[in-house]
């Protein structure tokens, strides 16, 4: 078995597919495109739902990349060996191309003769099949027949061996997992990979998108069968290296190692260490993405915050000031830049706001601990309760180890598990009001969003004839099928004047009913005649042209209307601002009421 670093991997496994017809696509923005349902871009194939559903990619069938991916659903699982907040996803595609056998050739060669892992080390999982789907006897078969023994394939229910839909509807099917054994002899005879003793670890996830969810509750086959697959770097970096941890591997070492020696501390404090490692990572990648976001209480700038914060709090806990924020900042921007230009562009602004948020988080813990001297004199029998603990962390930021390290000073004792419990019932509250938010699904490309994509180009185009300001840029948006969320550079409020004739400027090019037209072009052409994008690295060799008439011409890949008049009409229903020198518009289209 061969060890590799990241930077080798990486390379390794873009080579081995370039080299079997796959076009290398580069890494989506952190931040999704035109997706309301997640805040973050959670795996490869989240970028590419529009050619999932359908279109036609302007770099082919047969897609491969290394995708920057966020998860946040684990983040108190973060600092054990496994877990990542931050993550790069190796995957491949086949958009209506090859389908399982393929795929699991092409996986159990790259393991086997890439990175020569012996078939006695492998294992894998297969759909059993249901009243939904049957048993999936094909992938079975055909790892069988590639050398897999027959007691190292599992079949499992659909909780272990089923994408999908992400939300009620959409396209989904059956997975194939595919687990490294570990020598241990820790759990019984009878374990699987679906049991969590660590015996086995899953380093592969080829899925096979083969059906379409219906709002009924039935499946229908898909009319595009593809393929998705999905590799974690940095766990199959650590498992080729027989780490213990990810937390071992090139990537962290150096940050672990300057955590150790500025704090004089050991492996007791091997978590807080790996918090801070895994969180600063994740804040560096957010904060030097090419859309850029900024600390807030909302949204995606509310996760960025609460990670600074979360690490700012265990610095503490090692005897660091803030000042070290800056150094591991520098020191994951130094490792990724060769990869991600992006950071290296952005170092000056992720170490400005890295700093700016310890700054005001230290503001917070003054304010904190004012509360808690407040709280001092309403104590009964020694004792904070619970809901105190839970107040000061909740309202003021406090966090619940310096509330015992205080209370301990001062002879008392807090009620963690009232505090646990208080926490765990505004947890529960949150996920339910994020899963509300975001239980429509990965991709709206419904008739609407269609429409309101095309709105966004001529709002784009709009605002820079209204205000006279050709270097307005779009910095994000956010379209569900009622609204559209439109962010762009702008120093200023726009006026009521202002709003209105942008209004007005909109449904005049709707009125005019001009056809809405599709061009794939190299992405040098597409420079030279004039279409707005932000040309970085992000953008393959060919990319869609989209053009209205001669008043706007665009790169995007989204669902677009065939005509303007398809839009009715345009009406914006608020301004404000989004962060410092970005403008947000919400708006509508259609017949208004």
């Amino acid at each position: 078995m061969r060890v590799l670093s990241t930077k080798e991997l990486r390379k390794e496994y873009l080579d081995f597919f370039k080299m079997h017809g796959h076009s290398v696509i580069p890494s989506a923005s952190l931040i999704p495109d035109n997706d309301p349902t997640v805040l973050f871009t959670t795996a490869g194939m989240h970028p590419l739902v529009p050619y999932l559903m359908g279109e036609k990619h302007p770099a082919g069938k047969r897609l491969a990349n290394v995708q920057k991916c966020v998860r946040t659903g684990d983040i108190d699982e973060v600092g054990d060996a496994t877990h990542c907040t931050f993550f790069e996803m190796l995957g491949n595609w086949s958009l209506g191309d090859y389908f399982k056998v393929e795929s699991i050739k092409y996986s159990f060669d790259f393991l086997t003769k890439v990175l020569g892992i012996p078939i006695e080390k492998m294992a894998v999982s297969v759909f059993e099949g249901d009243s939904d789907a049957p048993r999936d006897e094909e992938s079975a078969k055909t790892w069988q027949e590639l050398g897999i023994k027959k007691e190292n394939i599992y079949y499992l229910p659909k909780e272990n061996n089923w994408w999908g839909p992400a939300g009620m509807t959409g396209p989904c099917g059956p997975d194939t997992e595919i687990f490294f054994i570990r020598d241990q002899d820790s759990c019984s005879s009878e374990c699987s990979p679906a049991c969590n003793c660590g015996k086995f670890v899953e380093i592969w996830n080829n899925v096979f998108m083969e059906y379409d969810k219906q709002a009924d509750g039935t499946f229908k086959p898909l009319k595009q069968k593809n393929v998705d697959t999905g590799m974690g770097l940095e766990r199959t970096v650590a498992m080729l290296n027989g780490c213990e941890s990810v937390y071992d591997i090139d990537v962290f070492a150096p940050v672990m190692k300057l955590l150790r020696e500025k704090s004089n501390k050991g492996d007791e404090y091997i978590r807080e260490m790996r918090i801070i490692t895994d969180h600063i990572r994740t804040a560096t990648f957010m904060l030097g993405d090419q859309k850029g976001i900024t600390p807030s209480n909302v949204d995606q700038g509310y996760v960025l915050r609460r990670l600074i914060r979360r690490s700012i709090r265990f610095l503490r806990t090692l005897g660091l000031d803030n000042a070290v924020l800056a150094e591991i900042s520098k020191a994951f921007i130094d490792i990724y830049a060769p990869y991600y230009s992006e950071l290296a562009q952005n170092e000056h602004k992720i170490i400005e706001e890295l700093n700016k948020e310890a700054e005001k988080f230290g503001k917070t813990l003054e304010q904190g601990l004012r509360e808690f001297e407040k709280l001092l004199k309403y104590i009964q029998n020694k004792r904070i309760s619970g809901k105190a603990a839970f107040k000061l962390y909740d309202t003021y930021g406090f966090p619940l180890e310096i509330t015992i390290e205080l209370a301990k000073e001062n002879g008392i004792i807090v009620d963690v598990e009232g505090f646990e419990k208080a926490f765990k019932e505004h947890q529960a509250k949150s996920q339910a009001g994020a899963q509300q938010k975001f239980k429509g699904g990965l991709a709206d490309n419904s008739i609407e969003t269609a429409k309101l994509h095309t709105a966004t180009h001529l709002l784009n185009a709009a605002l820079r004839k209204v205000l006279n300001d050709d270097s307005i840029q779009q910095k994000g948006s956010n379209i569900t099928a009622e609204r559209l969320r439109f962010d762009f550079s702008f120093s200023r409020a726009m006026t009521a004047e202002e709003i209105a004739k942008v209004e007005e400027e909109v449904n005049r090019i709707i009125a005019k009913g001009l056809d809405v037209v599709c061009q794939e072009m190299p992405v040098e052409k597409a420079k030279k005649s004039g279409a707005i994008g932000v040309f970085d690295s992000r953008y393959d060799a060919n990319v869609k042209v989209y053009s209205i008439g001669d008043y706007s011409m665009e790169i995007c890949g989204g669902p677009h209307a065939a005509n303007t008049k398809d839009l009715q009409s345009f009406k914006i229903v608020k301004e404000q601002s989004s962060s410092s020198g970005v403008r947000r518009i919400r708006a509508v289209v259609g017949k208004q009421s």
